[in-house]
């Protein structure tokens, strides 16, 4: 049989032993299972590494005892910031007075230089015990420090996969946190999908390890393949010291960055083509949202630490102030060392001329009155960003005269390629084949979840512009006020122009309507965000004041530049410092503030960067690089986000094909329309439906639910029906709410309601059993309703002699019901440790009936156990604060026209609140005893103001309680 130790840890083991980890098994090391550290192994190497240890071998222990002091403290000070401490060490940064006459000298605790004087080791089953025992699977030993731990799921069951191991390891962070503190990076893999990620860092952000040019894998080979590339020695010490950065937010939480694999390649390629010093420019071209900027970090920090480069000087180039504010953002959240921003253009002679060894960030317009050479050495090197744009003009020529030997790399996610901007000319080595030194293309980032499908949705044609409408029309004008040839020329070209036509007051009307009405239905229930994208300043002027008809003023702004003579209520409205607008952008990434959508129309389009937004509202024609870039704006990975969307007002998709016409074929593997998706949706349907062939569809309650699970006795079959409606969910996200789903609405409710019956309590098999979108949920309470599921639980586990009337018959139909009970009341706490255990019991429980491995009285008997756990746990939990309902409340009380006077309602509506806030549980509706208690509170309190006889109002109010408490 397959599991995953012999299946896939040992496979990745012997990968590993043979790249030059040695293998020792745990029961071997000389470690106590309560330490982190080998220690023995750490002295040894101190003792060998440090000449100033090997006098007085006792000043290890020294060492010994600061580390042993920054892993206990992490659980105080976070592990974050824990691990930084840590590094610090580990990278050879710090020093103790081991010197003459006590003098400060480096400690070194890992050769760099001479690997062969590290110790390499590779072990399983780490056990390691601090109140909590845990195992990782594979943890990678340097020096008797473990710096990379994995995890291996079974490759063997459709449903467990990579998130699974790195579920598990988020767990351990929190539980065992000190194994971490020395923690380079981690890994899990199901032996088909391996996935990376550091300390504290979302699963939904893990990334593959490849290369850029390689070959698609499949399955063991892909894993072979990244641990081949990854876990070498050498490359794991890299990854240490020049891949992993420490930064800070805006909220000033401390995060961990380690490198994607396409920053990793290309900060190598360009410092590798400096030391060799021959070819003196190269181009890297990485799709939008693919991280230049930190790769940009990366190298610039690299080049300054290289010996063999003498202390560089390094310029960082962009076109843009936002984007100037946007990378300096980057390096200083990062600690980079010996970074300096230029304020002005003679701030940057003044650098240049004067020789400055450092990272200079600058805009390119302050070249664009350079006078001649600025300096001539060979070891300055430009990284350009955004390279298209400005650099095949006369600023990219003022640069090249200021700095003549410097060397220049071109950063670029949309490099133009015509007869007058030419990227690949400026910047690409004719050595470099295809012309860049670095490639990371639309369709790899896709594969990766670096960045998301784009997803395209051309609105109602009434809404676009007409050209055949309007000339008719016009030529019917013409005619009827008799307009000379001339007269109707000029009045053609002020009245034609597309601004003109784009801006019409009842389009605007229209258009404004309908991004509202679609913003509501497709993107707020999910809590995203969205842009709206306007032919110009006075267009977002005008879409503001429309949209203010349709949504509070609060939930959207205009981001635009102002001039000196534009209207006193524009500047009152949309002024905005530098420091203002960063605190607007904020409040838009901001999932908790009410600002949903931005109206802009060049501002934000590049360099913005805010995941939470998923929907362009494109009411402006734009072509090439400027559309490209623009579109990506919303191609950021987010929390269940899988997909950016594009409302097209103006039928421009064809254009987005053509933006990069060397490369159309694989624009279209990025681009999706949802006219596609929906031509994919009554398959997938149909693929879904499949599973339960023969089971009648019409049947409510307990037997249908119990006929369809039925077809899904094995975990198997559970398995590969949850993938199957994970595809499909997916498609009703992005489709849902269009009228094209009417029809397979039944069906797809059908479908969600086994899904959501049959879904493990205890979440496990995370990557297809997450399939839920907003919507669907939103499907499920309103039109979903299960009652026969709140009959009968508590009488029947406190009924001890219901085993003695049951055939082993009965007994089966019996406890699938019961089973059935059990999930929906551990759904409502999915979130909570304790009911995930009594999830992880029932799952064994129906997996040994399934097997035929115990009776179906013996599987009852074991429900029933299971079931007053469940309740009794329910009773132990603390309800949550309920909702302020009070105003609804008074509103149906008073709609119920009860003989009293209003003043009182308040009063009425007050203890109502309170008695029913105390007597609730979560999920009381589903249960007897939750129903009869909140029953009784109601009818006391009516009975305290004489109203316990109005028979409407206590049903009226009891139904709204049920709903909304």
């Amino acid at each position: 049989m397959f599991n995953e130790e012999n299946s896939v840890e040992n496979f990745v083991r012997d990968l590993l032993t043979n790249m030059g980890w040695k293998f020792v098994p745990r029961e071997q090391l000389p470690r106590r299972e309560v330490d982190v550290l080998v220690e023995k192994h750490l002295i040894d190497s101190l003792i060998r590494l440090n000449p100033s240890i090997a006098e007085e071998p006792g000043r290890a222990d020294e060492v010994l005892y600061k580390l042993r002091a920054i892993i206990q403290s992490a659980k105080g000070m976070g592990l974050v910031r824990a691990n930084e401490e840590f590094s610090e060490w580990i990278r050879n940064e710090k020093t103790m007075p081991f010197g003459e006459n006590g003098e400060h000298v480096s400690v070194r605790l890992i050769d760099y230089d001479n690997l062969k004087n590290n110790d390499f080791i590779v072990t399983t089953q780490y056990t390691f015990k601090t109140g909590q025992e845990r195992r990782p699977d594979i943890v990678l030993l340097v020096n008797g420090i473990p710096l990379v731990i994995g995890e291996a799921k079974s490759p063997v069951r459709p449903a467990v996969s990579w998130v699974d191991g790195a579920v598990q390891l988020e767990e351990y962070q929190n539980s065992v946190t000190e194994i971490f503190v020395p923690n380079v990076f981690c890994f899990a893999t199901e032996g088909k999908v391996y996935r990376v990620g550091s300390i504290k860092l979302p699963i939904e952000k893990w990334q593959p390890w490849r290369e850029t040019e390689e070959d698609a894998f499949d399955l063991l080979d892909e894993v072979k393949s990244s641990v081949n590339r990854m876990l070498k020695p050498e490359v794991v010490l890299e990854l240490l010291k020049d891949f992993t950065l420490y930064s800070t937010t805006k909220g000033g939480q401390k995060i961990k960055i380690l490198c994607r694999y396409q920053q990793y390649e290309a900060a190598k390629q360009i410092v590798q083509r400096v030391i060799d010093g021959r070819i003196r420019k190269g181009l890297i071209w990485h799709f939008q949202g693919s991280g230049k900027s930190l790769l940009m970090v990366y190298a610039a920090m690299q080049l300054r630490r290289n010996p063999e480069l003498r202390s560089p000087t390094v310029l960082v180039v962009v076109d843009r102030i936002d984007l100037n504010s946007q990378i300096s953002a980057t390096f200083n959240a990062s600690n980079v060392p010996n970074v300096v921003m230029t304020d002005s253009r003679e701030e940057l002679e003044q650098l240049l001329k004067q020789d400055t060894r450092k990272i200079i960030i600058t805009t390119i317009h302050k070249f664009g009155e350079a006078d001649g050479v600025l300096n001539d050495r060979e070891n300055i090197i430009v990284l350009v960003d955004e390279a298209h744009r400005t650099q095949e003009g006369d600023l990219g020529q003022k640069m090249r005269q200021a700095l003549p030997n410097a060397f220049l790399f071109g950063l670029t996610g949309t490099p133009i390629n015509t007869r007058d901007r030419n990227t690949f000319w400026t910047f690409g080595a004719e050595e470099d084949e295809n012309g860049y030194l670095s490639r990371y293309s639309f369709e790899q980032s896709i594969i990766d979840k670096a960045t998301l499908p784009i997803y395209f949705e051309p609105r109602p044609v009434e809404l676009h512009i007409n050209k055949k409408a309007i000339d008719e029309e016009f030529e019917w004008m013409a005619k009827e006020n008799n307009l000379s040839y001339g007269d109707k020329a000029e009045l053609s070209d002020r009245a034609g122009k597309y601004g003109v036509l784009a801006k019409t007051p009842d389009r605007i009307s229209r258009v404004c309507k309908d991004i509202v009405q679609h913003y509501k239905k497709h993107v707020d229930p999910n809590d995203f965000k969205g842009q709206v994208v306007v032919w110009d300043r006075e267009a977002c002027h005008l879409y503001k004041q429309e949209i203010d008809k349709h949504m509070p003023p609060e939930e959207s702004a205009v981001v635009m530049t102002l001039r000196q003579k534009d209207p006193d209520d524009w500047k009152q409205s949309y002024s905005l410092t530098d420091d203002e607008q960063e605190k607007l952008l904020d409040r838009f990434r901001d999932p908790n503030d009410p600002l949903k959508l931005l109206i802009v129309t060049s501002k934000l389009l590049t360099g913005f960067d805010a995941p939470i937004n998923q929907a362009m509202y494109l009411d402006k024609p734009m072509k090439d690089h400027n559309l490209l870039q623009a579109i990506c704006r919303v191609n950021r990975p987010y929390p269940d986000k899988d997909h950016g969307l594009i409302i097209d007002y103006l039928g421009i998709f064809d254009n987005v094909a053509s933006a990069l016409d060397f490369d159309v074929e694989e624009m279209k593997t990025v681009i999706s329309n949802i006219e596609m998706l929906k031509a994919e949706f009554p398959r997938a349907l149909e693929t879904c439906l499949s599973h339960f062939e023969g089971v009648d569809r019409t049947l409510d309650g307990y037997e249908g639910l119990l006929a369809a699970q039925d077809c899904l006795r094995t975990d198997e079959s559970r398995d590969f029906f949850a993938a199957d409606y994970s595809y499909l969910s997916r498609h009703w996200e992005a489709i849902s709410p269009d009228s094209f789903l009417d029809p397979y609405e039944k069906d797809y409710k059908w479908l969600t309601q086994v899904y959501e019956s049959i879904r493990p309590p205890s979440g496990n098999g995370k990557l297809i059993w997450h399939a839920l979108g907003a919507k669907t949920l939103k499907l499920i309470h309103e039109n979903v309703t299960v009652q026969t599921i709140r009959d009968d639980l508590e009488t029947l586990i406190m009924d001890a002699n219901i085993l003695d009337h049951l055939t082993d018959k009965d007994a089966d139909v019996k406890g699938k019901k019961l089973a059935l009970k059990i999930e929906w009341r551990l759904h409502v706490h999915v979130d909570d440790p304790r009911f995930q255990e009594l999830g992880e019991r029932l799952e064994k429980v129906k997996e040994m009936h399934y097997r035929n491995a115990i009776s179906s009285i013996d599987f009852l008997k074991k429900l029933l156990e299971i079931a007053r756990d469940t309740v009794k746990l329910e009773r132990e939990t603390e309800a949550e604060p309920v909702d302020d309902t009070k105003q609804a409340l008074t509103k149906l009380f008073l709609e119920c026209k009860v003989e009293t006077t209003p003043a009182i309602i308040e009063r009425i509506v007050n203890d109502i609140d309170e008695v029913v806030k105390y007597t609730r549980f979560d999920g009381w509706q589903w249960t007897s005893a939750g129903e009869r208690d909140v029953q009784k509170a109601l009818r006391r309190t009516l009975l305290k103001y004489k109203l316990h006889k109005e028979n409407e109002l206590f049903d009226k109010a009891y139904e709204y309680i049920r709903e909304h408490y």
